[in-house]
């Protein structure tokens, strides 16, 4: 017999409760995605910093957002441990170790040698927005993490 949990129930309807700060989040969000980065590396970025986080919802969302995107199962299959193989190029590298120190930040700060490194793949008009975006997927992350507020399809 198997035990499949056939839908996590929603704790707090956030978005439905106060839409006025989802209005304000899905603005913050779509200005994120409007960006001059490959849409690629933000749905990496997006995967990466959700299965940090623990966040299940965006974990699927963004890992589906992949695939429709023409990314490679293989690498999203290896992205918790992105610097053990070779599937990533040298900017997507940058991203997922910036975006892992970001999310981590309760472990210790942003260090001048990761946004340096960073730096070295991504423009400064990049760079910010790379930042704006780890930083809105956070926010999604501990909303969904939290609330339970989307059920999984």
């Amino acid at each position: 017999m198997t035990n499949v949990i056939t839908q996590i129930p929603v704790r707090v309807a956030v978005g439905d409760l106060a839409p006025h700060i989802n209005k304000a989040m899905n603005a913050l969000d779509t200005a994120a995605r409007d960006t001059r980065l490959e849409a690629g590396l933000l749905e990496l970025v997006r995967t990466r910093a959700s299965q940090i986080n623990g966040c299940a919802y965006c974990v699927d969302t963004h890992t589906r957002d992949a695939v429709a995107g023409g990314d490679d199962a293989r690498r999203l299959f290896a992205l918790p441990v992105w610097r053990e193989t070779p599937f990533f190029t040298g900017r997507e590298r940058a991203a997922l170790e910036l975006t892992e120190a970001m999310t981590r930040l309760s472990e210790a700060p942003v260090g001048d040698e990761t946004v340096a490194r960073s730096a070295e793949h991504f423009t400064e008009v990049e760079l910010a927005e790379l930042i704006w975006a780890i930083t809105v997927i956070n926010a999604w992350n501990r909303l969904g993490a939290t609330a339970h507020a989307w059920p999984l399809a």
